[in-house]
């Protein structure tokens, strides 16, 4: 049974500059900006080049540091130990730096990981001979037998682990804070990667033991491109070592990592912009409607694909992203799914994504406050003609 969706949220749509002849159901992936938001950045940018070095000199590095409480305050983060970063695979990289594998050492990581941390990592043993184990963790795997896969992969070679919050690939939500205590009751470092934790979930980083935690503010937080909060434990700090070099190496983290010259502030300082749409709504009141709208466009396509909707993949509580099993033939590899997404896009006005995982491709839709029930049922309505075509 389908079931009813959830009630749209008053004036959501209208913050959006969003094209409204396409069904926009793939905000996991690039986010989108409420037009307050864009307005905030202007501002910021025309401030910017009406006195260029009035706004480097006078206090920006003040209202860097206010908008970084902000964003840490948000998902729960320590502000000290915070940084702003460009995104999840900055700090991924900024956190390779600063473990600094080293040959035959070893690095684990899950099967659900995104794609740049993957290639990330494959850098480490194709340069350093840093040995990758990757650990296969099933779809809907309870969270005993995710910790328990991770857990039996460390040994004592393990520099580092990394696990997603929840997968990009796979939209599955992962038990980072019971493996965050575990690892740190054997030493080694976690490197959580919530990319889609802030503004999807309450407080990402409260009560999180981890030694590293990135997460992307402009995917469901509604800050600009370009902002993502690095937090950092207290014994790594000082062993940070940013990729660029710049004039505020002298004042350690996390201004180093931020005051990168003539870098663009201005998604960083228009971020808590992006937090009063918040403000108005209510978190739990947005959580609500994404997660139930999610739940049921995986329904109305699953019935449309002829999907057991028993059997329908489950990411876990809170996590308004849902996975369809394609046809087989539907895809043959990743350049195929980009090529089928696109198809989906021209041919049925709707931009979905699709993934390639385990040798399979698979559907990923999310819901936003701005999406309604219609989005998911165009998609159903002319998916599978799509697929047989």
């Amino acid at each position: 049974m389908i079931g009813d969706p959830p009630a749209p949220l008053d004036g959501a749509r209208e913050l959006f500059a969003l094209d409204p002849a396409v069904a926009h159901v793939n905000h996991g992936s690039f986010g989108a900006v409420p037009v307050p938001v864009r307005q905030a950045r202007q501002r910021l940018i025309d401030e910017h080049d009406a006195n260029p070095t009035r706004f480097v000199t006078a206090d920006l590095w003040e209202r860097v540091a206010a908008a970084r409480a902000a964003a840490a305050a948000f998902c729960g983060a320590d502000p000290a130990g915070s940084a702003f970063v460009a995104n999840a695979t900055t700090g991924t990289a900024l956190v390779l730096a600063a473990v600094a594998p080293g040959e035959g050492d070893e690095i684990v990581v899950t099967d659900h990981g995104y794609h740049a941390v993957e290639l990330a990592v494959d850098d480490q043993h194709r340069r350093r001979g840093v040995r990758v184990v990757t650990v296969p963790v099933e779809l809907g795997a309870s969270e005993a037998d995710t910790v328990a896969a991770v857990l039996d992969r460390v040994g004592p070679r393990t520099r580092l682990v990394i696990v997603d919050q929840v997968s990009s690939a796979t939209a599955q939500r992962h038990p980072v804070h019971t493996i965050a205590a575990a690892l740190r009751d054997r030493g080694v470092p976690l490197l959580v990667d919530g990319a889609h934790a802030p503004g999807m979930l309450a407080r990402p980083v409260a009560g999180l033991a981890a030694d590293f935690w990135v997460g992307n503010l402009h995917k469901w937080a509604f800050a600009p491109p370009g902002t993502a909060l690095l937090q950092v434990a207290p014994d790594w700090r000082d062993r940070m070592v940013p990729l660029v070099v710049s004039h505020s190496q002298p004042d350690g983290f996390p201004l180093f990592l931020e005051q990168q010259g003539t870098l663009d502030h201005s998604p960083w300082l228009a971020a808590p912009a992006g937090l009063d749409v918040f403000d108005r709504y209510g978190f739990d009141t947005i959580q609500r409607h994404n997660v139930a709208l999610a739940a049921y466009g995986q329904r109305v396509l699953g019935q449309a694909l002829g999907l057991d909707p028993d059997a329908l993949p489950e990411p876990g509580p809170e996590v308004p992203m849902r996975l369809l099993p394609l046809p087989t033939g539907a895809a043959r590899g990743f350049a195929d799914t980009a090529a089928l997404r696109t198809r989906i896009s021209v041919e049925l006005g709707v931009e979905p994504n699709v993934m390639w995982w385990r040798d399979r491709a698979f559907l990923r839709i999310s819901a936003q406050i701005y999406n309604s029930a219609a989005d998911y049922e165009r998609l159903a309505a002319g998916l599978p003609g799509l697929l047989r075509g």
